[in-house]
């Protein structure tokens, strides 16, 4: 089989800069994540529990970017921290509700306004609101053609 010259194939020519944007964006934003005191895979976990009455642990996979081997030592850490608490559901004696506690929303409310603030002007020098709105249907189209693998 030829190799491919991904350089001049229309398609695989956007891997490089793919990658490179998500790197560029990993980099600064976990940068500054760590600054505030949290991990990125914790500040996921706030982010999406906040502000709401909490969320079953299968919820909570599907919400964060954090593989369920990793999930379980994050919520510890956090729990650990007094940040959230573990819930039995009634009439589901499998599920547990995770939430944060009082302690969780105050960080949640301390921390997430500020990030979204640092980040967003990354995204307005390089986008207008219409590309916004393209790159999102894009991003989710080609996210789409890989399945659920």
């Amino acid at each position: 089989m030829p190799i491919t010259d991904f350089r001049n194939d229309p398609y695989l020519s956007l891997l490089r800069p793919l990658v490179e944007a998500y790197l560029a964006f990993y980099r600064v934003g976990t940068r500054h994540i760590e600054s505030m005191g949290v991990t990125s895979a914790q500040f996921d976990v706030i982010a999406e529990l906040g502000g709401t009455d909490g969320l079953t642990c299968a919820e909570l996979g599907e919400a964060t970017l954090i593989t369920k081997g990793t999930l379980t030592g994050v919520l510890d850490r956090l729990e650990g921290k007094d940040l959230l608490v573990r819930e039995a559901v009634k009439g589901d004696r499998r599920a547990i509700n995770i939430r944060l506690t009082k302690n969780g929303e105050d960080i949640f409310k301390e921390i997430f306004p500020v990030h979204a603030e640092f980040m967003k002007p990354y995204f307005k020098q390089a986008l207008t609101k219409e590309e916004v709105n393209q790159m999102k249907v894009l991003l989710n189209k080609l996210r789409d053609s890989f399945g659920n693998t």
